[in-house]
């Protein structure tokens, strides 16, 4: 009987060893990096009533036998925590993951060897209980590598080149007829607000916004002074340009003199015309104020993005009776413009202006390319929101950028 009850205890033991040893070990090399990293996974020992109180120790050896030695790696998590590399399945809350990347040197225990890669290495996983016991796993392989695709980005990848596709067909199509654009009343009136500054014999002043020249909205403004450049060439009219950048000051001359010479009027070219105001935001505010007050332009054109100073020259450009067009992509400052401004142009109209005013087939196409993207994207959105409302998480895991 006692040999009985021996046996049925040792048989217990061992049986609570295996439950608490780690299971499921495997070692790979860790995707879409460069190198010099093996990922470790085993299975989340549910069968243990603490199992979340258990302290894993990666060991890292050259050799199957040993020796090993402790690995550096960042904290072992579920595969949940990372969806992007694992996937959304059910599965991986039921996986632990760690990465390593080096193991302490075996003559100098301060020092860490770096993983290398073609090289194989073998791992083994240690679970420490919190009774102070020690379980080790079997032993896994695994060797490092180079990947030379990221596949986390190839949902990016997919959907950049299928937009792309669509605003190369927009401009394939923009050269065989003319697309439609809907009438922006802001551009619309460009050319009687030139043309009343000319009746007046008073000038044009055009306001840069404060951004320098790796902004969208400065750049999309430059392309405005383009068209309005060439307008003043041919109705004579007098134009000023202030800026406060002086790189934006350069491309704004070379601008308005190509415009010129394009328009067949060189000589009516002066680079005084494109001027440097303030570097500091309300002194150029102020100096510009002065100028409006002064001067009295027929017309005032403020494009760019601009700050707390876009009510002190809108509203001192009103007061002078001048007419005011202003296009920003700062939402914060278009309620100013939308009050104090003739027109306005809002947001991606700005964008959407030099393709307006040119109807340059690839300025359109690409316009009308962009267009689609959006509609497409909305609906996107609207269905996954849908699905999602109903538990479906496909289309949210499509659109997710890891």
């Amino acid at each position: 009987m006692r040999y009985f009850l021996c046996c049925i205890t040792l048989v217990f033991c061992a049986a609570q060893a295996h439950a608490q040893q780690p299971t499921g070990v495997k070692a790979e090399d860790t995707p879409n990096d460069s190198g010099g990293s093996i990922t470790v996974v085993w299975d989340y020992p549910e069968s243990y009533e603490k199992a979340e109180q258990i302290r894993y120790i990666i060991s890292v050896g050259e050799f199957e036998n040993g020796p090993f030695h402790s690995a550096k790696y960042n904290e072992a998590n579920l595969q949940s925590t990372d969806p992007g590399t694992f996937g959304h399945g059910e599965e991986t809350s039921q996986k632990i993951f760690a990465r390593i990347t080096a193991y302490v040197a075996p003559t100098d225990p301060p020092k860490r060897i770096a993983i290398e890669n073609g090289k194989t290495y073998y791992v083994q996983v240690i679970a420490h209980l919190p009774s102070g016991e020690s379980f080790p796993s079997a032993v896994a392989s695994a060797e490092a590598y180079e990947n030379f695709f990221n596949t986390l980005k190839t949902n990016n990848f997919v959907l950049g080149t299928i937009f792309s596709l669509v605003i190369l067909g927009g401009i394939i199509l923009a050269q065989k007829r003319d697309l439609f654009i809907r009438r922006i009343a802001g551009l619309e009136a460009l050319d009687e607000a030139l043309g009343r500054a000319t009746e007046m014999g008073k000038p044009v002043l055009f306001v840069h916004g404060l951004h320098d020249m790796g902004s969208v909205s400065t750049i999309a403004a430059v392309n405005v002074l383009s068209r309005v450049a060439h307008r003043t060439a041919e109705f004579n009219t007098e134009l000023r340009v202030a800026n406060r950048d002086p790189v934006v000051m350069a491309v704004s001359q070379e601008v308005v003199k190509e415009s010129y010479l394009n328009a067949g009027r060189p000589d009516a070219y002066s680079d005084d015309m494109v001027f440097m105001v303030a570097t500091e935001q309300f002194s150029y505010a102020a100096a510009l104020d002065g100028m409006m007050v002064r001067d009295r332009p027929a017309t005032n054109i403020l494009m760019g993005y601009f700050y707390a100073e876009s009510l002190l020259l809108a509203e001192t450009g009103a007061s002078t009776g001048a007419i005011q067009i202003a296009g920003t992509d700062s939402y914060t400052q278009l309620p100013f413009f939308i009050t104090t401004c003739d027109y306005t142009l809002m947001g991606e109209e700005l964008y959407a202006a030099s393709a307006y005013l040119s109807r340059e087939p690839k300025l359109l196409g690409s316009l009308k390319g962009q267009d689609i993207g959006k509609a497409v994207l909305l609906i996107v959105m609207i269905l996954g929101t849908l699905l999602a409302t109903l538990g479906n998480q496909t289309l949210t895991h499509i659109f997710t950028a890891y």
